[in-house]
C-alpha cells in the first residue's frame, strides 16, 4: 500500500462522489482522468501506487476503471469503499449508454454522427497517448523497462499473440529480470 493511501482518512462518501465524478466527466479512456482524479487532485495515492493498481487491473478480466475502483476503494475504506467506487464509477456510464444506445439506434446512420464518432476516437487517442507519456517517465526509468513494453507490443499485435499468455511470458521473465539482487535491473539508461 502507499504511504499516501496509508495515511488517508477517506469516507465511503467522498470515495462515491470522487468516482461519481470520474465516472460522469470521463470519456473514452478513463484512464487519464482516474489520474488527475486520485494521484493529482485527491492524493489518495502515488503515481507508484496508481501504476501497480493499473497493472494489477490490466491482469484481471473487466474493465481497468472498475478494478481500479475496486481495489483503491478498499484500500481506503475496505469493502464499503470498495462498493463506492464501483457503484459511483459505473453508474453514470451506465446511464449515459442506455440513452445513447436508445439515440444511435433512432439516428446512427446519419454522416454527422459518424464524423463525431471519427473526431472522439482521434481525441481519445490523444488521451490515451498523453496518460502513456506521463506515466512512462515515472515509472519507466531503465531500458528494460522498454525493452519489456516493445515486447509486449510486438507479441500482441503483430504476432498476434493472446493477452494472457504475453502477460504470463513477459511478467515472468520481467519478474526474473528485476529478482532482488539482480544487479542489470538496477542500471539507469
Amino acid at each position: 500500500m502507499t504511504e499516501i493511501a496509508a495515511n488517508a482518512k477517506v469516507s465511503t462518501g467522498d470515495i462515491f462522489l470522487e468516482f461519481l465524478l470520474i465516472g460522469a466527466t470521463s470519456f473514452g479512456n478513463i484512464v487519464p482522468y482516474l489520474r488527475n482524479s486520485l494521484v493529482v487532485k485527491r492524493r489518495w495515492i502515488d503515481d507508484k501506487g496508481f501504476v501497480e493498481l493499473m497493472s494489477i487491473s490490466e491482469t484481471l478480466p473487466g474493465l481497468n476503471a472498475t478494478n481500479v475502483a475496486v481495489l483503491l476503494g478498499d484500500r481506503l475504506a475496505g469493502l464499503a469503499g470498495s462498493t463506492a467506487a464501483l457503484v459511483g464509477v459505473c453508474l453514470p456510464g451506465a446511464l449515459v449508454m442506455y440513452l445513447a444506445g436508445i439515440a444511435y439506434h433512432i439516428h446512427g446512420e446519419r454522416p454527422i454522427v459518424t464524423a463525431m464518432l471519427k473526431g472522439v476516437a482521434a481525441a481519445s487517442t490523444g488521451l490515451v497517448l498523453a496518460t502513456i507519456v506521463q506515466l512512462g517517465r515515472k515509472s519507466l526509468p531503465y531500458v528494460s523497462d522498454l525493452v519489456f513494453v516493445v515486447v509486449t507490443v510486438v507479441a500482441v499485435h503483430q504476432l498476434h499473440q493472446s493477452v494472457p499468455r504475453v502477460l504470463l511470458c513477459v511478467g515472468l521473465i520481467a519478474v526474473l529480470w528485476y529478482r532482488p539482487g539482480h544487479e542489470r535491473a538496477r542500471r539507469n539508461p
